[in-house]
């Protein structure tokens, strides 16, 4: 049976109490459409966006077309670069790659029609949950994801709401005040004297946390009525879990184009990747939008997290990936709930958009190194088949990153034609996969986004893992001066 596409203001529309119908309204929240400028905006980007796929669509079928007309060159190519000096073995790395990649790919296919989500517990044996928000320059968001967080459907008694204001310069101290005055002793907010990064503000949060487990959400996200007790439930079922990953979908997919393209993708990269690493007990990373752990795991590692190096400087980025990270160093199990929905702003703008791909870049990097000393070493009880899978694949990405990379200009540089209609054709062929999976799971229509995020993503993003490698030590937030501007 198809699932009903989320929008952000289904969060709102159902179950609340009436004490927070005014604040939580469509007419007084973020999601307030009615004004005459809004619609004729709406209409705007409706227009660029119908645009935006036509002109995909037309570019594929266009490189598709070409591939048929250059055949004989595509021809001529592969021969001589079979009887060249360095053809021949690229050929067969090349070939093994194609069968490494599209093994494991069945493989998650496997494991994704396998994953079930856990239902949730009774009230009676959710555990106590103490729910942390950092929050660094978010203003009137934070009011709306601690709002949501107070309406969840999740015994009052058990749960403990966090705050921390991270040293931010606009009004977000002053929303945080709001929401304390609207929810009373159910909030306890904090403020830093200074802004030191989100990995400070969590740590705050996880010394003054009082629950079983910890629940951390991003200050600019939304949590389904009954995301929580679906996030902490795999810790009543499974005495091995130690952090939980929840499904992450883009709170402002209705106002931008790039938001629209980057739903889709949130969704194949939780809804099947996170679900087939979840069957494996070896979720690589829990999102900071929202994510659960084991108070034994978290202080387990905690230490270590709040004083991680990299390249001898303080880490200050990552700071999901690398909990996660030593989760799973200590043996324990990180699983995916997709039943524990959330919804996350993203960047509406490429630059904001290229910063934080940076940031998860360079993470990325510097968390492989970190796994590599523990992977193959006896740290867990069960199966290390799928961890240790995992962490080859996304070796391999990133090791090959410059090989490709080198190759893909010699290609421009002597076969510009047959490097960019090939290029479109892959784009047609690899990307319908997504488009299937998200029609199925959601809407046919805006199924197709992920075409045009593959040729975004390709011919404007292709420099982001290059780069995040070469400048994996790098510190900074990066789009902390963004936040500012807003």
């Amino acid at each position: 049976m198809k699932n009903e596409t989320i929008y952000s203001k289904q969060f709102y529309t159902s179950g609340l109490n009436d004490t927070y119908n005014d604040e939580l309204s469509i007419n007084s929240s973020i999601f307030n459409f009615r004004s005459k400028s809004k619609k004729q905006k709406k209409r705007t980007v409706n227009l660029l966006s119908f645009a935006v796929m036509a002109g995909s669509f037309l570019l594929m079928l266009t490189g598709a077309f070409f591939v048929f007309e250059f055949q004989e060159d595509f021809d001529q190519f592969h021969f001589e670069r079979i009887n060249s000096t360095w053809g021949f073995p690229f050929l067969i790395l090349t070939v093994l790659l194609f069968f490494f990649q599209t093994s494991v790919f069945l493989y998650n296919l496997y494991l994704y029609f396998r994953y079930k989500p856990m239902e949730s517990v009774t009230d009676d044996l959710l555990p106590t949950c103490t729910i942390i928000v950092p929050a660094y320059n978010e203003g009137k968001l934070v009011w709306d994801t601690l709002l949501s967080l107070a309406d969840s459907d999740f015994p009052e008694q058990k749960m403990q709401i966090l705050a921390i204001d991270d040293g931010s310069k606009d009004d977000t101290w002053y929303w945080m005040q709001q929401a304390k005055i609207k929810l009373g002793d159910r909030l306890t907010i904090f403020q830093q004297p200074e802004n030191r990064g989100k990995r400070h503000a969590l740590y705050r949060g996880f010394e003054l946390g009082t629950g079983e487990i910890f629940v951390t959400v991003d200050s600019d996200s939304i949590v389904k009525r009954d995301t929580l007790r679906n996030l902490v439930t795999p810790f009543v079922v499974n005495e091995k879990c130690g952090a939980v990953a929840g499904n992450v979908q883009v709170l402002n997919n209705k106002k931008a184009i790039l938001p629209k393209m980057l739903n889709v993708s949130f969704v194949m990269s939780f809804e099947f990747v996170r679900s087939a690493e979840s069957m494996l007990g070896s979720v690589l990373c829990t999102p900071g939008a929202a994510a659960a752990y084991r108070k034994t795991a978290v202080f387990g590692c905690l230490s270590e997290w709040i004083n991680q190096t990299f390249m001898g400087e303080p880490s200050d980025i990552g700071e999901d990936r690398a909990m996660t990270n030593m989760i799973l160093k200590q043996g324990y199990k990180v699983l995916f709930q997709k039943n524990a929905v959330v919804l996350t702003s993203v960047p509406e703008e490429y630059k904001g958009l290229y910063k934080m791909f940076i940031r998860w870049g360079r993470s990325n990097v510097r968390e492989n190194i970190m796994m590599a000393k523990y992977v193959f070493k006896d740290f867990r009880d069960e199966s290390k088949f799928g961890a240790r899978l995992l962490f080859i694949n996304q070796s391999l990405r990133i090791l090959l990153t410059f090989p490709f990379l080198l190759f893909m200009f010699f290609l421009i540089f002597t076969h510009p034609l047959l490097f960019l209609s090939s290029t479109l054709l892959g784009i047609l062929i690899v990307s319908s996969f997504p488009v299937i999976f998200y029609a199925k799971r959601y809407s046919l229509s805006e199924s197709f986004w992920a075409y045009s995020y593959s040729i975004f993503y390709t011919f404007t993003l292709f420099w982001i893992a290059p780069y995040a490698l070469v400048t994996a030590n790098k510190r900074g937030w990066l789009t902390r001066g963004l936040a500012e501007k807003k």
